[in-house]
């Protein structure tokens, strides 16, 4: 059985432009939307530089949730990426 979690995350609207493209996407993987949103999230520190993104941030009590923090292995982006 499952843990019940009452966390609320914000989820922000998507414009069409982005809901279209994901859903593609999701298609294209076989996968829901949101576990293609999840592995385009994970492989964002490999397109932006996760310093900068630190340098900016303004929250610093989830340093060890996020995806700028803990970059992938290679083998672990080839993964993701195989599986588009």
């Amino acid at each position: 059985m499952q843990p019940t979690n009452n966390k609320r995350y914000y989820t922000p609207q998507f414009s069409a432009f982005a809901t279209i493209s994901v859903r593609r996407l999701a298609w294209a993987m076989g996968v829901s939307m949101p576990a293609a949103v999840d592995t385009m999230v994970r492989l964002m520190p490999s397109i932006v530089d996760p310093s900068k993104v630190c340098l900016s941030c303004k929250d610093n009590t989830k340093c060890q949730g996020c995806t700028f923090r803990s970059q992938l292995t290679p083998q672990e982006q080839g993964a993701l990426l195989a599986a588009l």
